[in-house]
């Protein structure tokens, strides 16, 4: 059975249990009661600020009564932890008569450590610091019934791979977030207690604020807010919990349960570890003075998973952010070429037209590029050249495409010069791979050469996965002088075209894209003998939905090949067999790393994501390379 701790997934478990304000020995037994309920699987449980006293006791918590019973309380919780890390927060009462709002971390029957909290809010309905001391610069050992620990506001706790710190509410809301230390001190989760108010935007307010720190922390950011029991006088609270994870939103509690909530989620801190050794910024700032590091122990086993992954990474689920991100693309897509267009002083774009999909987005950016630059349809150049294995069918779709929008097409069949080259370097005649790239070599010369002839430009067309995957011709539809699919994935590129065709095509074009659509993805090198598409890349490569999803997991989010496959088997569950997708991950493995010379040599193309393979910025990689240690390693992957 898979442990997903070993993968680099943390369950946390949240709870905002109802708080019977100052009554320490009730509120124990309801952060037990919580405690309990939580998953047996969850490394870490956090709960509220002050949750043993209540966070509203006011004057009440310099009271001998409230100080004794806080104190025997917290023994009792302490003592009652198992192998899951408990947050509690609590009064901590300094002998030079200082009280602290602190939080406690507690596992195996003791208390690993307690760290106090250093902003106390005193505006509005907040009045801290009539009660409480700020814990800037306190740094104390405490000698306890349950053994001694550290009190200390710079702590680090080491829990098995990974590594956890804490803030209490307001820190969180100050200019300097301890947070930023603590993450900077390899923190990859931070663990906030609050009590934070209830006012009409403040839960916007406060999803963002977790959100953004979560993401300039590079963290895992995990908020317990007090619940509804702590509401008095003027103030109500919500109990909000919330889970984010490099600016992710992970989870969010309902609020405003009077019986009290919980919440669940999964971290994944290998995601978070490969962030930040790809953020030089991160990596190159100041470290604070070493932390006080506390051995938490081993998480443990985590045998299920909850959280998914969504086939299609990089295509928005949401049908709105789809539209949004569909209109970005082709914007930074249309104003890239624009931008290269001018500054080479080019009169015409140059374009070959298959009748795919590739080729359709493209030519569709460049109808834009003509719109931003008041062009008229004679600057953009389409060509398309029938070649042995060219079908009926795509060479109908692309002179429609050419029709429907007002441009002339030019045709140049390129079979008699293929049979010439052919005989020039005495090829036997097979249907080989030196049959194929001829053809896509004779077409990228007639492209260059007429664009010499126009004084233009070539506009690519291959996308970002055809370019993980080598599946193009080495100096040949390789090369453009400069390519706009260079950062779209074959899965978006479809979405993208669909998009197009929706929204913004007329009747008539509108057909051709749908059209083009529903025809099977073919480099049509190979002629076949119905006169039908005989040539089929998925077949041939693999399922472009499994390439996409090994491409993300592996560029984007740093995961080994033993990770993207569970995760992959997960998502496809039904769709695709565990051998198929062990398969198709060897094959990804193979040619993303065999291929990258045809990546060392790419001419330009707009970053349109977060994941690129341009040999300038986000991707350098020798091309002697080896691929063996994942290749093992999908070797020794067990399918049961």
């Amino acid at each position: 059975m898979t442990d997903f701790s070993d993968l680099g997934f943390v369950k946390v478990a949240l709870a905002a249990p109802p708080v019977v304000i100052a009554d320490p020995a009730a509120n124990a037994q309801a952060i037990l009661d919580a405690y309990a309920d939580a998953p047996r699987d969850a490394a870490i449980v956090l709960q509220p600020e002050l949750g043993i006293t209540g966070y509203t006791c006011e004057d009440l918590f310099a009271t001998a009564e409230v100080r004794h019973a806080a104190h025997s309380a917290r023994i009792e919780v302490a003592t009652a932890t198992d192998d899951r890390v408990l947050v509690v927060g609590a009064p901590w009462w300094l002998a030079d008569g200082r009280i602290l709002n602190c939080a406690f971390a507690c596992r195996g029957g003791r208390v690993l450590g307690a760290v106090p909290k250093i902003a106390q809010p005193n505006y509005e309905e907040f009045y801290e610091k009539r009660w409480f001391a700020s814990g800037a610069g306190i740094a104390v050992d405490i000698d306890d019934a349950l053994g001694r620990f550290p009190l200390r506001t710079y702590l680090v706790f080491k829990l098995g791979h990974t590594a956890f710190g804490l803030e209490i509410c307001e820190d969180l809301w100050a200019p300097t977030p301890p947070s930023a230390d603590l993450a900077l001190a390899g923190a990859e989760i931070v663990l906030n207690l609050s009590a934070s108010t209830e006012l009409v935007a403040k839960a916007d307010y406060r999803r963002d604020l977790v959100r953004t720190q979560s993401a300039r922390t590079i963290a895992g950011y995990v908020y317990a807010g007090a619940g509804p029991s702590e509401s008095t006088k003027d103030v109500v609270f919500g109990g909000h919990l919330i889970v984010a994870e490099n600016g992710w939103l992970l989870a969010e509690s309902t609020r405003f349960e009077l019986g009290g909530s919980s919440l669940t989620a999964e971290i994944d801190t290998g995601r978070l570890r490969h962030a930040r050794v790809q953020n030089t910024t991160f990596a190159q700032s100041r470290r604070p003075s070493p932390p006080t590091v506390v051995d938490a122990g081993s998480p443990p086993s985590l045998g299920t998973l909850a959280r998914t992954y969504p086939r299609q990474p990089f295509v928005p689920a949401d049908e709105s952010e789809l539209t949004a991100r569909a209109r970005e693309i082709l914007a930074i897509q249309a104003t890239g070429l624009a931008r290269r267009m001018r500054a080479a002083k080019a009169e015409r774009l140059v374009i070959g037209l298959s009748g795919g999909l590739d080729s359709s987005l493209a030519y569709l950016v460049c109808l834009g590029v003509l719109g931003k630059l008041n062009l008229p349809p004679s600057a953009l150049c389409a060509l398309t050249m029938p070649g042995p294995g060219t079908t009926a069918h795509t060479l109908a779709s692309a002179r429609e495409l050419a029709r429907t929008t007002a441009v002339e097409l030019r045709e140049i069949p390129i079979e008699a010069a293929v049979d010439q080259h052919l005989r020039d370097i005495a090829h036997p005649g097979d249907a080989d791979v030196t049959f194929e790239n001829v053809q896509a070599r004779e077409r990228t010369q007639i492209l260059f050469d007429t664009a010499n002839l126009m004084g233009g430009i070539v506009v690519g067309t291959g996308d970002l996965s055809e370019l993980a995957l080598g599946w193009c011709t080495f100096n040949a539809d390789q090369m453009a002088s400069y390519n706009v699919n260079a950062g779209v994935p074959k899965t978006l590129i479809a979405y993208l075209v669909r998009w197009y065709a929706r929204h913004r095509a007329n009747d008539e074009l509108r057909a051709v894209l749908e059209r083009v659509l529903e025809t099977p993805i073919t480099p049509e090198l190979i002629p076949s003998e119905d006169g039908e598409i005989g040539q089929r890349t998925e077949a041939i490569i693999g399922p472009y939905e499994l390439h996409d999803f090994f491409l993300y997991h592996f560029l984007r989010n740093g995961a080994g090949a033993t990770k993207i496959f569970v995760l992959a088997r997960r998502a496809f569950d039904g769709i695709h067999s565990p051998a198929d997708i062990k398969h198709w991950l060897k094959v990804f493995f193979q040619r993303f790393f065999a291929q990258q010379f045809k990546r060392t040599t790419l001419p330009p193309g707009p970053k349109v994501g977060t994941v690129s393979l341009s040999p300038r910025g986000d991707w350098r990689m020798p091309d002697e390379a080896s691929a063996g240690a994942l290749l093992a390693a999908i070797d020794e992957i067990q399918i049961k």
